[in-house]
């Protein structure tokens, strides 16, 4: 509770309680959750003002409004990098109208809004969640980084969204992907694995780098599920993306290459490099297997709430004949009409034809 509000709390929890009879889901004990970081998080009422602050938030975002309740809740949003406002434009029509923050806003900035809820990632509790509880604002965090995390946040919105039977919902498509990935799988001996590198393309500043993620990343959680053999495990044991060089590269010797790009065009890239001429000497490249990530607004690499349609595509390029059978742009058609309501005019004008932009013919 906000300090000097003790009043308005206590008439929140009547009001809570006369409205409990009308509005399913809204008790008068409250919302109660553990979240990421295993705090218990006590609300005295459903969060009706939501904000979504901090950086890695588009992530947040989409997971958000996974949830029918998210337009009407959420009062506020950060600005955010690879057309984060674009997607939720197509979900929130009152999306322009509401307010949106940097992604280093201050804390005063987000308390500005008068949320009645904060949703940060778990590592923005101490630049910003810790002043937020100071002046008053609950913060819940959230990771949505692996599968496992994702079963456990999506459970933690269904409650603070009173709609745990979509938070299961979700889990489900998910949970059904893992599945269907991990029998297509089935019974692969080494010989049959690929040897897979995953690299991210960055230009910052003008400098040319490749990253690698760290192991326990759903990055490479992806590659192994998928088929495949990461091979840059031992180079990338720290916390973050590893910058590697071509003579690491052609040393790994992969025989197939993903490349990412956040901020760009992967096919671009990918253009380049085969043109390279030192690129141009590796095996993967020869070979047709120099391979631009699948996405649309966003890359499907990353713990996005399109992290499913990323691992089915990624099985269907590791692969290929375990996974013939995976028409992706149906499954991503599904996925946008069915769990974000999106018409299928829209999917196609907005999501498939960037999907079909960020492919080359091989």
């Amino acid at each position: 509770m906000r300090p000097g509000r003790r009043g308005l709390g206590l008439a929140l929890i009547v009001l809570a309680a006369a409205l409990s009879a009308c509005r399913p889901g809204v008790l008068a004990t409250g919302v109660v959750v553990d979240d990421a970081l295993g705090r218990t998080v006590r609300l005295e009422a459903l969060p009706e003002k939501i904000a979504i602050g901090g950086r890695a938030n588009f992530m947040l975002n989409d997971a958000v409004y996974l949830f029918p309740e998210a337009p009407e809740r959420v009062v506020a949003l950060t600005r955010a990098t690879q057309a984060a406002s674009a997607f939720v434009n197509l979900l929130d029509p009152e999306a322009e109208a509401k307010t949106r923050f940097m992604a280093d806003a201050a804390a005063e900035e987000l308390a500005a809004v008068q949320p009645d809820l904060v949703l940060l990632k778990s590592y923005m509790k101490d630049p910003l969640g810790d002043t937020l509880e100071q002046l008053g604002i609950p913060v819940v965090y959230l990771d949505f980084e692996t599968p496992e995390q994702y079963e456990r946040d999506l459970a933690i919105l269904g409650k603070l969204l009173d709609n745990e039977r979509r938070a299961q919902e979700m889990w489900r498509y998910y949970e059904d992907i893992l599945e269907r990935v991990t029998k297509g799988t089935e019974g692969l001996v080494d010989a049959q694995k690929p040897r897979v590198l995953l690299l991210q393309y960055s230009d910052t500043g003008g400098e040319v780098a490749f990253k690698v993620p760290p192991e326990p990343w759903i990055q490479t959680q992806m590659v192994t599920l998928a088929g495949g053999d990461p091979v840059w495990i031992a180079a990338a044991q720290g916390g973050g993306w590893a910058t590697v060089n071509l003579e690491q590269i052609a040393a790994w010797n992969p025989d197939q290459v993903f490349i990412i790009n956040y901020f760009g065009s992967a096919v671009e890239v990918v253009e380049r490099l085969q043109t390279d001429p030192q690129w141009s000497e590796l095996p993967a490249v020869q070979a047709g297997q120099l391979i631009p990530f699948a996405g649309d607004l966003h890359s499907w690499d990353q713990p996005d709430t399109r992290w499913g349609l990323g691992l089915l595509w990624l099985a269907t390029q590791i692969q290929p004949e375990h996974f013939a059978d995976v028409d992706i742009e149906a499954e991503a058609v599904h996925f946008f009409e069915t769990y974000y309501g999106l018409e299928r005019a829209t999917v196609d004008a907005e999501l498939l034809s960037l999907l079909a932009a960020s492919q080359v013919q091989r």
